[in-house]
Protein backbone atom coordinates (compact mmCIF):
# COMPACT_ATOMS: atom_id res chain seq x y z
CA UNK A 1 0.00 0.00 0.00
CA UNK A 2 1.15 3.56 -0.63
CA UNK A 3 1.65 6.45 2.28
CA UNK A 4 -1.42 7.81 1.10
CA UNK A 5 -3.52 4.72 1.13
CA UNK A 6 -1.80 3.81 4.49
CA UNK A 7 -3.15 7.11 5.61
CA UNK A 8 -6.48 6.66 4.83
CA UNK A 9 -7.18 4.05 7.83
CA UNK A 10 -7.20 4.96 12.23
CA UNK A 11 -3.03 5.34 12.49
CA UNK A 12 -0.26 6.82 14.65
CA UNK A 13 2.74 7.89 12.94
CA UNK A 14 5.83 9.62 14.58
CA UNK A 15 4.80 13.67 13.75
CA UNK A 16 1.32 12.75 15.44
CA UNK A 17 2.90 10.93 18.28
CA UNK A 18 5.10 14.09 18.60
CA UNK A 19 2.47 16.06 18.71
CA UNK A 20 0.35 14.60 21.34
CA UNK A 21 3.40 14.45 23.73
CA UNK A 22 4.37 18.24 22.60
CA UNK A 23 0.54 19.61 23.46
CA UNK A 24 -2.32 17.34 23.67
CA UNK A 25 -4.60 19.89 22.59
CA UNK A 26 -2.48 20.51 19.49
CA UNK A 27 -3.00 16.91 18.34
CA UNK A 28 -6.65 17.18 18.83
CA UNK A 29 -7.45 20.62 17.23
CA UNK A 30 -5.11 19.09 14.23
CA UNK A 31 -6.15 15.42 13.94
CA UNK A 32 -9.13 14.65 15.31
CA UNK A 33 -11.43 17.96 15.30
CA UNK A 34 -9.88 18.77 11.58
CA UNK A 35 -9.25 22.04 12.14
CA UNK A 36 -7.74 24.20 9.01
CA UNK A 37 -4.35 25.59 10.05
CA UNK A 38 -4.83 28.82 10.25
CA UNK A 39 -1.44 29.47 8.04
CA UNK A 40 1.60 27.32 6.88
CA UNK A 41 4.81 28.20 7.94
CA UNK A 42 7.70 28.50 5.16
CA UNK A 43 9.77 25.95 6.64
CA UNK A 44 6.90 23.90 5.63
CA UNK A 45 6.93 24.47 2.09
CA UNK A 46 10.38 24.68 1.72
CA UNK A 47 11.11 21.81 3.36
CA UNK A 48 8.64 19.57 1.12
CA UNK A 49 10.15 21.40 -2.06
CA UNK A 50 13.74 20.24 -1.34
CA UNK A 51 11.80 16.62 -0.13
CA UNK A 52 10.81 16.32 -3.48
CA UNK A 53 13.65 16.74 -5.13
CA UNK A 54 15.82 14.76 -3.22
CA UNK A 55 13.31 12.27 -3.72
CA UNK A 56 13.73 12.69 -7.65
CA UNK A 57 17.40 12.99 -7.34
CA UNK A 58 17.82 9.24 -5.81
CA UNK A 59 14.93 7.83 -7.85
CA UNK A 60 17.39 8.92 -10.96
CA UNK A 61 20.68 7.52 -9.19
CA UNK A 62 18.87 4.15 -8.79
CA UNK A 63 18.11 3.84 -12.46
CA UNK A 64 21.83 4.62 -12.62
CA UNK A 65 21.49 8.64 -14.13
CA UNK A 66 23.32 11.07 -12.68
CA UNK A 67 21.61 14.23 -12.56
CA UNK A 68 23.32 17.79 -12.93
CA UNK A 69 23.62 21.16 -10.67
CA UNK A 70 21.20 22.51 -13.38
CA UNK A 71 18.94 19.95 -13.38
CA UNK A 72 18.69 19.69 -9.59
CA UNK A 73 18.09 23.64 -9.64
CA UNK A 74 15.13 23.17 -12.07
CA UNK A 75 13.71 20.80 -9.91
CA UNK A 76 13.83 22.76 -6.79
CA UNK A 77 12.46 26.23 -8.89
CA UNK A 78 9.41 23.93 -10.41
CA UNK A 79 8.59 22.19 -7.07
CA UNK A 80 9.06 25.77 -4.95
CA UNK A 81 6.77 27.73 -7.69
CA UNK A 82 4.24 24.92 -7.48
CA UNK A 83 3.95 24.92 -3.69
CA UNK A 84 4.61 28.64 -3.05
CA UNK A 85 4.16 30.75 -5.78
CA UNK A 86 1.24 33.05 -4.88
CA UNK A 87 0.24 30.73 -2.00
CA UNK A 88 -1.67 33.09 0.28
CA UNK A 89 -1.58 30.44 3.44
CA UNK A 90 2.08 30.64 3.60
CA UNK A 91 3.08 32.43 6.35
CA UNK A 92 6.78 33.67 5.84
CA UNK A 93 9.76 34.44 8.69
CA UNK A 94 10.64 37.79 8.70
CA UNK A 95 13.83 38.67 6.23
CA UNK A 96 12.12 35.87 3.97
CA UNK A 97 10.25 35.82 0.61
CA UNK A 98 9.57 33.73 -1.77
CA UNK A 99 12.29 35.01 -4.01
CA UNK A 100 14.81 34.79 -1.34
CA UNK A 101 13.99 30.91 -0.36
CA UNK A 102 14.09 30.11 -4.25
CA UNK A 103 17.55 31.65 -3.96
CA UNK A 104 18.66 29.97 -0.59
CA UNK A 105 16.99 26.35 -2.16
CA UNK A 106 19.16 26.06 -4.73
CA UNK A 107 22.20 27.13 -2.77
CA UNK A 108 21.60 24.70 -0.48
CA UNK A 109 21.42 22.10 -3.17
CA UNK A 110 24.14 23.21 -4.65
CA UNK A 111 25.87 22.32 -1.22
CA UNK A 112 24.01 18.66 -1.18
CA UNK A 113 25.59 18.68 -4.75
CA UNK A 114 29.26 19.23 -4.37
CA UNK A 115 29.62 17.36 -0.48
CA UNK A 116 27.06 14.09 -1.17
CA UNK A 117 28.84 11.23 -2.06
CA UNK A 118 27.16 7.64 -2.67
CA UNK A 119 31.17 5.88 -1.37
CA UNK A 120 30.03 3.05 -3.82
CA UNK A 121 26.39 2.48 -1.97
CA UNK A 122 23.53 1.51 -3.79
CA UNK A 123 19.97 2.89 -3.58
CA UNK A 124 17.64 0.09 -2.63
CA UNK A 125 14.61 2.11 -1.82
CA UNK A 126 13.27 5.53 -2.05
CA UNK A 127 10.43 6.66 -0.34
CA UNK A 128 9.45 3.41 0.83
CA UNK A 129 5.93 2.92 3.18
CA UNK A 130 6.08 0.85 5.83
CA UNK A 131 3.56 -0.19 8.85
CA UNK A 132 3.95 -2.10 11.71
CA UNK A 133 1.49 -3.10 14.77
CA UNK A 134 3.01 -3.56 18.08
CA UNK A 135 1.42 -5.10 21.18
CA UNK A 136 -0.90 -2.65 23.23
CA UNK A 137 -1.53 -0.68 20.14
CA UNK A 138 -4.68 -1.67 18.42
CA UNK A 139 -3.62 1.05 15.41
CA UNK A 140 -0.21 0.51 13.22
CA UNK A 141 2.54 2.88 13.45
CA UNK A 142 3.10 4.45 9.77
CA UNK A 143 5.42 6.09 7.78
CA UNK A 144 8.01 6.17 5.05
CA UNK A 145 11.98 5.53 4.60
CA UNK A 146 13.26 8.85 2.53
CA UNK A 147 15.95 6.84 1.28
CA UNK A 148 17.64 3.30 2.07
CA UNK A 149 21.17 2.33 0.86
CA UNK A 150 23.23 -0.31 0.91
CA UNK A 151 26.52 -0.25 0.79
CA UNK A 152 29.78 -3.08 -0.74
CA UNK A 153 29.62 -4.94 2.85
CA UNK A 154 25.79 -5.35 2.76
CA UNK A 155 25.26 -3.10 5.62
CA UNK A 156 21.84 -1.31 4.99
CA UNK A 157 21.42 1.96 6.25
CA UNK A 158 18.08 3.58 6.66
CA UNK A 159 18.17 7.54 6.47
CA UNK A 160 15.59 10.68 6.69
CA UNK A 161 16.67 13.93 4.64
CA UNK A 162 16.24 16.88 7.24
CA UNK A 163 16.17 20.54 6.28
CA UNK A 164 17.26 22.55 9.07
CA UNK A 165 18.38 26.13 10.60
CA UNK A 166 21.21 24.52 12.78
CA UNK A 167 22.94 21.75 13.04
CA UNK A 168 22.40 18.76 15.38
CA UNK A 169 24.29 17.70 18.28
CA UNK A 170 24.77 13.75 18.63
CA UNK A 171 22.92 13.29 21.42
CA UNK A 172 20.21 14.86 19.85
CA UNK A 173 20.26 11.87 16.79
CA UNK A 174 21.42 9.25 19.38
CA UNK A 175 17.99 9.91 21.18
CA UNK A 176 15.85 10.75 18.17
CA UNK A 177 12.85 9.03 18.62
CA UNK A 178 11.98 9.14 14.83
CA UNK A 179 15.02 6.74 13.87
CA UNK A 180 14.56 4.48 16.78
CA UNK A 181 10.75 3.93 14.86
CA UNK A 182 12.43 3.74 11.62
CA UNK A 183 14.74 0.59 13.09
CA UNK A 184 11.24 -1.09 14.22
CA UNK A 185 9.90 -0.74 11.10
CA UNK A 186 12.72 -2.08 9.25
CA UNK A 187 12.64 -5.08 11.66
CA UNK A 188 8.94 -5.29 10.65
CA UNK A 189 9.54 -5.56 7.09
CA UNK A 190 12.45 -8.42 7.47
CA UNK A 191 15.47 -6.47 8.14
CA UNK A 192 17.32 -8.58 10.37
CA UNK A 193 21.05 -7.89 10.17
CA UNK A 194 22.06 -4.65 12.12
CA UNK A 195 20.98 -1.59 10.55
CA UNK A 196 23.17 2.01 10.45
CA UNK A 197 20.49 5.01 10.91
CA UNK A 198 21.05 8.28 9.25
CA UNK A 199 20.08 11.92 9.39
CA UNK A 200 21.32 14.34 6.12
CA UNK A 201 20.49 17.17 7.08
CA UNK A 202 20.68 20.52 4.43
CA UNK A 203 21.72 23.30 7.09
CA UNK A 204 20.12 26.61 6.34
CA UNK A 205 22.78 28.67 7.64
CA UNK A 206 24.78 31.98 5.83
CA UNK A 207 26.81 29.59 4.75
CA UNK A 208 24.90 26.33 3.45
CA UNK A 209 26.03 22.95 5.33
CA UNK A 210 25.33 19.36 4.37
CA UNK A 211 25.95 16.70 7.29
CA UNK A 212 25.27 13.32 7.70
CA UNK A 213 25.13 12.11 11.06
CA UNK A 214 25.17 8.30 11.73
CA UNK A 215 23.29 6.21 14.93
CA UNK A 216 22.29 2.81 15.85
CA UNK A 217 19.79 1.56 18.62
CA UNK A 218 19.58 -1.34 20.80
CA UNK A 219 16.61 -3.33 22.18
CA UNK A 220 16.63 -0.47 25.08
CA UNK A 221 15.96 1.86 22.92
CA UNK A 222 12.96 0.06 21.07
CA UNK A 223 11.61 -1.12 24.58
CA UNK A 224 11.35 2.77 25.42
CA UNK A 225 10.01 3.60 22.16
CA UNK A 226 7.46 0.85 22.42
CA UNK A 227 6.31 1.78 25.84
CA UNK A 228 6.06 5.67 24.52
CA UNK A 229 3.52 4.71 21.77
CA UNK A 230 1.32 2.58 23.50
CA UNK A 231 1.23 5.10 26.25
CA UNK A 232 0.23 8.08 23.83
CA UNK A 233 -2.26 4.94 21.99
CA UNK A 234 -3.68 5.03 25.71
CA UNK A 235 -4.45 8.39 26.41
CA UNK A 236 -5.91 9.26 22.58
CA UNK A 237 -7.81 6.44 23.13
CA UNK A 238 -9.36 8.33 26.39
CA UNK A 239 -9.85 11.23 25.08
CA UNK A 240 -6.66 13.28 27.32
CA UNK A 241 -5.75 16.12 25.18
CA UNK A 242 -3.56 18.15 27.58
CA UNK A 243 -2.78 21.26 26.59
CA UNK A 244 1.23 22.62 27.28
CA UNK A 245 0.33 26.23 26.41
CA UNK A 246 3.97 27.18 27.91
CA UNK A 247 6.76 29.79 26.82
CA UNK A 248 8.86 27.52 27.03
CA UNK A 249 7.27 25.74 23.94
CA UNK A 250 8.23 26.64 20.53
CA UNK A 251 5.28 25.06 18.96
CA UNK A 252 2.97 27.38 21.05
CA UNK A 253 4.88 30.41 19.90
CA UNK A 254 4.52 29.09 15.91
CA UNK A 255 0.82 27.74 16.38
CA UNK A 256 -1.39 27.72 13.37
CA UNK A 257 -4.20 26.78 15.71
CA UNK A 258 -4.26 29.59 18.00
CA UNK A 259 -7.69 30.59 17.61
CA UNK A 260 -9.10 27.37 18.17
CA UNK A 261 -6.70 26.96 20.40
CA UNK A 262 -7.88 29.99 22.43
CA UNK A 263 -12.12 29.10 22.21
CA UNK A 264 -11.50 25.68 23.51
CA UNK A 265 -9.39 27.51 26.93
CA UNK A 266 -12.86 30.03 26.60
CA UNK A 267 -15.19 27.30 26.57
CA UNK A 268 -13.74 25.10 29.32
CA UNK A 269 -13.48 28.50 31.30
CA UNK A 270 -17.14 29.16 31.31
Amino acid sequence: MTLHELRNAPHLSVSAINDYTDCGLLYKLGRIDCFKPEFRPDAMEFGSAVHLVLAEYYQQKMAGVDLTLQEVHGLFEYHWQRLAEGNDEIQYAEGKSFDILLLEGKELLATFFYKRSMHGCEVIAIEEPFSFTIEGCQIPIIGAFDLIERDGSGTITIVDNKTSGRAYSMDEVDRNFQLTVYQMAARSMGFSQELLLRFDCLIKTKNPKFEQYYTTRNETDEIRAKRRIIEVYKGISKGVFIPNDSSSNWKCRGCAFKKPCNEWFMEEAA
